[in-house]
């Protein structure tokens, strides 16, 4: 048998205890300390989800779940690992060891739907220095993005669909994604447009437009920095719906693939009392998590991605 693809699983890592919130946040921050009042309010927002974010565990599960599906589908072929962007195991330690492991080429996988320069690109970016260091020569293929995915919008749209009926009555839909600096948009970055186009195809696939349901994209959880992000801000769309007369409101998060701090709290706790507060009825899409229909569907982008190697 010839030596196996290695793929490489990369996502953003989350402290394991509240003790490390304060150096996870100053990674987060390229080495810039938070404010003791920046820090007290992350420290709060982890309290109020249960003190500890549960990423780390649904991660492991969506790493192992597709390495599961990769090895039903062809047995021997792949071997998968795991690196994060600020937490151990590093992107480096991992891309240097499955490097050296023995495989024939790698293809690195980022769990985030779209491409951007601050996001998936600094990942892959990482992961192919490390390979080159580690192994200099060994193939690396990147997975740029994967929102268009085959069958990925109809997932999502399905989760759509089974929100809408619990949302109340006369439900809007909105969109979201991690907001990023505005000016990655004048840079070029396709992070934006993407995000746009990932809430026109699982619009089209839920029939939003034909059942006569709105919809629009938002941005959530921008930096607490003096920094102009991308908007529409969720909290400021939410407050414009009201003023319209929305009666009720499904958040689905097109940018985001599992439970964590972004979803539990800005989402469940912040969005939708600044919903309520507001007399807009919330519900949000359930989050996909190691769904066996999303590993799946991700089973299939590596393989794709690993078709040539």
């Amino acid at each position: 048998m010839s030596a196996p693809v290695g793929v490489l699983v990369m996502a953003h890592g989350t402290p394991g205890s509240l003790e490390e919130v304060e150096p996870f946040y100053t990674r987060i921050r390229r080495g810039s300390s938070p404010s003791p009042e920046q820090l007290d309010d992350l420290v709060r927002r982890y309290r109020e989800i249960g003190g500890v974010s549960p990423l780390t565990e649904r991660t492991r599960a969506q790493v192992d779940g597709l390495a599961a599906c990769l090895e039903a589908g062809d047995p021997g072929r792949f071997t998968v690992t795991y690196g994060a962007k600020h937490t151990e195991p590093s992107v480096e330690r991992a891309a240097g060891e499955l490097s050296t492991s023995g495989v024939s080429a790698i293809v690195g996988l980022v769990l985030t739907p779209h491409r951007s320069s601050r996001g998936s690109g600094e990942y892959l970016d990482r992961a192919r220095d490390a390979v080159e260091a580690a192994h200099p020569g060994l193939p690396f293929t990147r997975v740029d993005q994967w929102f268009d995915a085959p069958g990925f919008p109809e997932l999502l749209a399905r989760r759509v669909d089974a929100a809408l009926g619990a949302a109340g009555p006369d439900p809007a839909v909105l969109f979201t994604a991690h907001s990023l600096p505005a000016s990655v948009r004048a840079g070029g970055d396709p992070y934006p447009d993407q995000v746009e186009r990932s809430g026109e195809l699982v619009a089209k696939a839920a029939d939003l437009d034909g059942a006569s349901v709105p919809w629009r994209v938002a941005w959530q959880s921008a930096g607490r920095t003096d920094q102009e992000w991308l908007g529409p801000d969720l909290l400021a769309t939410l407050d414009e719906l009201a003023k319209e007369g929305c009666r009720s409101v499904v958040v689905c998060p097109v940018g985001f693939v599992s439970d964590h701090l972004e979803i539990l709290y800005d989402l469940d706790i912040e969005a939708r009392a600044r919903a309520e507060s507001a007399g807009i009825g919330f519900a949000r899409t359930e989050s996909l998590n190691d769904d066996p229909e999303f590993l799946a569907i991700l089973a299939g982008v590596v393989r794709t991605a690993a078709r040539d190697l």
